[in-house]
């Protein structure tokens, strides 16, 4: 875990556009969020991990206990359980809401922060 403590600056996440329309972007949010390039902060404090995300629009921070679930906002204001394990070297975020899931899979790669993005979504049919 100590590896990721530093900040990191955005360069590519993978699936990261695929995310956005999964998660019901409009073609203009998601060409803002395409070019914003985020700063990433890992820190520690006793035994909460915080993962803190700027932008020049805005700023998020998630305070979590590894493998604990909690309640996390995402950017979009969507509220999701959220669970960060340690796998190795990788960090991974599942995140659920209603019917849906997002991982996150995060680790260091040659002096960069690497992001893969998957989701999975349960289409609701009524009376069913």
């Amino acid at each position: 875990m100590e590896a990721f403590f530093a900040s990191w600056k955005f360069v590519k996440c993978e699936n990261f556009d695929d995310y956005l329309k999964a998660i019901g972007l409009n073609d203009e949010l998601r060409s803002i969020a395409n070019v914003i390039k985020p700063v990433f902060t890992f820190s520690q404090e006793d035994d909460i991990v915080v993962i803190k995300t700027q932008t020049v629009i805005n700023e998020h921070e998630s305070r979590f206990r590894l493998g604990e679930e909690f309640d996390d906002k995402a950017n979009d204001g969507r509220v999701c359980k959220t669970i960060i394990t340690l796998d190795g070297d990788k960090l991974i975020q599942v995140q659920k809401w209603d019917s849906s899931e997002a991982t996150t899979v995060r680790e260091i790669q040659d002096g960069k922060l690497i992001m893969v993005r998957k989701c999975s979504f349960v289409n609701k049919t009524e009376g069913l």
